[in-house]
């Protein structure tokens, strides 16, 4: 992990032209796409159609699916496609399954007009569920594609084209959306519900450059040891335990409302905050529906629902090894550095635009600047994110991205204190976006470093998970904040978040040389 060897700059330019970095491109695309047809884009479509602020907000539940997906990894990771996977091989023919659903749940939405009363809300609720978990799926298996498909002096510059594509489909979904549901007729004045049909129609069309990806890229090399390759059996019998632990932690939800509602109201009244409150009892109910569902799984294991030595294959595994391969000391090092590597940057964009709204710029300032501007930069970062960690290493630009995000978000306090200023904000969303897409080019590539290839989608997947957990908790208190100590205090807290992190990677890069070295040794002693 501590790279020593400097590339050339022909070297490194060299690898923006390798075919997997050109595909990963379409694949990143197709997995960006989707989620903005579950949030701004279908929450506009809601408004217009005359929902309530309450009722558009309870659709951002739909991608949950996105926090959750280590779940159902497994299952992803194990399962054979019944045709498609003999044919395509297991990543591909995965992906090309989850695509169809995202096109057939975004034809759903199209196809449904919210305005229309009777079970037509339902019914949007029910396809923006199926896009999100669809979704959430494809994202599972691109995620291993991208890993197992390539070395590791490729994975940054993988990393950074996926991000480029990941942002090109947010764009597409979002801004094209938006545009062209305005374009066919429909206004917050003049509600058309045929205008978002079309547009969302056009969003599904634009799904096929996915799958048109899917079905000329190559298979990766998947050598994972599965014990159950060709048993179908065993495989129904594992789907059966997983809808039984499904159902365990559906109907804990189900059973707990209203002790929920009793609960919440009188620890708001005792904490005197009724946010917090919230938080806590749903939390704790989270937690005891996932208790639930590991129950009912370990109870299913127990009788014979399910063949044990495939559900430890599938679920322990892939944790042990990890585990296995670091040692405890530095896999929970490791498991530190990845929970708090993006603290300082979501915890001050979950305020952002709230930020450039309260000095004043206006919304159309705000798209032109902040999305569209600050797309392309973010796409810029991650290039040159990827170009730089294929050169110098992805420990160095890991720690660099790091640095600069602290930096740049001090350059907010001098925003917060000149006030609407336009050249400024240019300056600080190209510091903030480029430092953005570097950063998260060499993280992507750093936690593709640290999977195993023989459990890449389980591990990926609670690397990635666990990446956006802790940070969009306090992220949720950021309002809070700013209403106690202002912006500038605010940013000035944010930017010191990420300071732990400069020093975890630090200590995190010695000992993962140290452990490198020791490999070496024992490795060198084995040959002789």
């Amino acid at each position: 992990m501590q790279e020593t060897d400097v590339r050339s700059w022909s070297e490194s330019f060299a690898t923006l032209l390798h075919p997997r970095v050109i595909a990963m491109l379409f694949l990143g695309l197709s997995a960006g796409l989707p989620i903005l047809l579950i949030f701004s884009s279908l929450g506009l479509w809601l408004r217009e159609a005359g929902l309530s602020r309450s009722s558009v907000t309870m659709f951002s539940w739909a991608a949950l699916g996105y926090s959750f997906k280590f779940v159902w990894a497994p299952l992803i990771d194990r399962l054979p496609v019944p045709g498609l996977t003999a044919l395509m091989g297991r990543r591909r023919a995965w992906i090309l399954v989850s695509q169809t659903f995202i096109i057939a749940a975004i034809c759903w939405m199209a196809m449904t007009n919210p305005a229309s009363g009777g079970s037509s809300l339902t019914m949007m609720a029910m396809a923006a569920v199926l896009l999100g978990f669809s979704s959430a799926t494809q994202d599972i298996v691109i995620d291993a594609y991208r890993i197992e498909s390539a070395s590791a002096e490729l994975q940054a510059m993988l990393s950074a084209t996926y991000i480029a594509g990941y942002r090109i489909g947010m764009l597409i979904a979002g801004a094209g959306a938006i545009w062209l549901a305005e374009r066919f007729g429909s206004s917050a004045d003049a509600y058309d519900y045929g205008a978002w049909r079309q547009a969302y129609l056009w969003m599904a069309a634009a799904m096929l450059i996915g799958v048109a990806a899917t079905l000329v890229v190559p298979e990766p090399e998947h050598k994972q040891n599965d014990r159950h390759e060709h048993d179908t059996g065993h495989y129904l019998r594992f789907v059966g335990l997983f809808v039984l632990a499904v159902g365990g932690f559906i109907v804990t939800f189900m059973l707990t409302a209203n002790i929920v509602d009793t609960a919440r109201v009188a620890l708001a009244e005792a904490l005197e905050n009724k946010a917090l409150a919230g938080f806590l009892v749903e939390l704790v109910r989270l937690v005891a529906g996932i208790g639930m569902a590991g129950a009912v799984a370990f109870a299913g294991v127990r009788l014979g629902l399910a063949d044990r030595a495939m559900v430890v294959d599938a679920y322990v595994d892939p944790v042990r090894d990890f585990f296995r391969r670091y040692g405890t000391s530095l896999a929970l090092l490791l498991l530190a550095l990845i929970g708090l590597y993006r603290i300082s940057d979501i915890v001050l964009g979950v305020i952002s635009n709230v930020f450039y709204q309260d000095i004043g710029f206006t919304k159309s300032e705000i798209a032109t600047t902040v999305k569209t501007f600050g797309l392309f930069m973010t796409i810029a970062g991650g290039f040159i994110g990827g170009i730089l960690a294929a050169r110098y290493g992805v420990i160095r630009i890991l720690f660099a991205g790091a640095l600069l995000t602290v930096l740049t978000n001090l350059l907010f306090i001098l925003l917060a204190e000149t006030g609407r200023n336009l050249p400024l904000l240019y300056l600080v969303i190209s510091a903030d976006n480029l430092t953005a897409g570097l950063a998260s080019a060499a993280f992507v590539a750093f936690l593709s470093s640290l999977t195993n290839v023989s459990f890449t989608a389980v591990q990926y997947a609670i690397f990635s998970s666990l990446m956006t957990l802790f940070p969009k908790i306090i992220g949720g208190y950021s309002g809070t904040i700013v209403d106690s100590v202002g912006y500038s205090q605010f940013f000035l807290i944010a930017a010191a978040l990420g300071v732990p992190v400069l020093l975890l990677i630090v200590v995190a890069a010695r000992r993962l040389k140290v452990a490198e070295d020791a490999q070496e040794e024992v490795s060198a002693l084995a040959d002789a």
